[in-house]
């Protein structure tokens, strides 16, 4: 193992002792062998995050949790933005943790990134610190499958044209109100079980029906309710940065009226949005720079 690597997992181990940290996330994709990374975290919870899938019994010898976050290239900071925003979903941890993340280029085997910062004090991760309770009335799960697929379309588009798209999950009830049909619904007269967002068999439905102008509204435990959906909430959500227009608009007005949470894809930038109570909770921008796998390549092969 790199010396760099050693010294960042050492003092990360320390760090977290002295600063009472409720965990330590690693990006375990640096690795080829998780028992790398089995020495630390005695002080700490050892959180493992993966775009891989890893056999539960080889995790549980290594760490507590493991996240596996969406099998998309993604900046650190996306690396470590995503982790967070599934472990708030999960309640894994909470406003005011102390957390230590320690992020790479996948297949490396070299740490090069560490971050030490307090759930909902980092203006840089967090943009509102007002409510955390992402998945108080939605099914953790369909959150997660929401931001997956959100990535996925962000990083990829369709057909290799940009996409925007607005998911609203939870509070369906409440959201109709607010709704009208831009176009006929698509997932009108469907059995539940046919229409619900972990299926994975609706993925290519869900990615054809993204290039429709409005909203997808999903129950919180995941049953597509329709798509092409307009949206009038009632309430204003918080002011938004200049550059964001109606989509933007319409998730922090319907997370303002209900308890629904809202994810956004900016067709422009490819920045997945999250919102709860009329304010954006996090942004995780599209990557700019060369897909891990390709740095790692190169890297090895010097």
């Amino acid at each position: 193992m790199e010396i760099l690597t050693e010294s960042i997992l050492r003092h990360a181990e320390q760090v977290a002792k002295d600063i009472d940290a409720k965990a330590i996330f690693v990006y375990a994709d640096v690795f080829p062998d998780l028992h790398q990374i089995r020495s630390i975290a005695r002080e700490a919870k050892l959180v493992i995050v993966s775009k891989e899938q890893i056999e539960t019994d080889q995790a549980e010898d290594v760490a507590q949790t493991v996240l596996q976050v969406p099998p998309f290239s993604l900046t650190r900071m996306g690396q470590i933005k995503i982790a967070l925003l599934i472990a708030l979903s999960k309640e894994l941890i909470q406003p005011g943790d102390h957390i230590v993340c320690l992020s790479g280029i996948a297949g490396s085997n070299i740490l090069d990134t560490v971050v030490v910062l307090q759930v909902g004090e980092e203006s840089e991760l967090f943009k509102s610190a007002a409510d955390y309770r992402l998945t108080e009335s939605v099914n953790p799960e369909v959150f997660e499958r929401v931001v997956q697929l959100a990535t996925e379309l962000a990083v990829e588009g369709r057909e290799g044209k940009p996409v925007g798209a607005l998911f609203v999950i939870g509070d369906t009830d409440k959201v109709a109100e607010y709704c009208s049909q831009l176009v006929i619904n698509p997932f009108r007269g469907y059995p539940e079980e046919e229409r619900n967002i972990l299926d994975e068999r609706l993925e290519e439905t869900i990615k054809e029906f993204s290039a429709l102008d409005g909203a997808f509204v999903i129950r919180s435990d995941g049953v597509i309710m329709s798509a092409g959906t307009y949206l009038q909430p009632g309430k204003r959500g918080d002011k938004l940065p200049q550059g964001l227009g109606a989509r933007h608009e319409a998730a922090a007005s319907v997370t303002a009226s209900t308890r629904a949470i809202a994810v956004t894809i900016s067709e422009s930038t490819g920045t997945v949005t999250t919102f709860r109570a009329g304010k954006i909770v996090m942004e995780i921008e599209k990557p700019r720079e060369a897909p891990d796998e390709t740095l790692a390549g190169k890297i090895n092969s010097k």
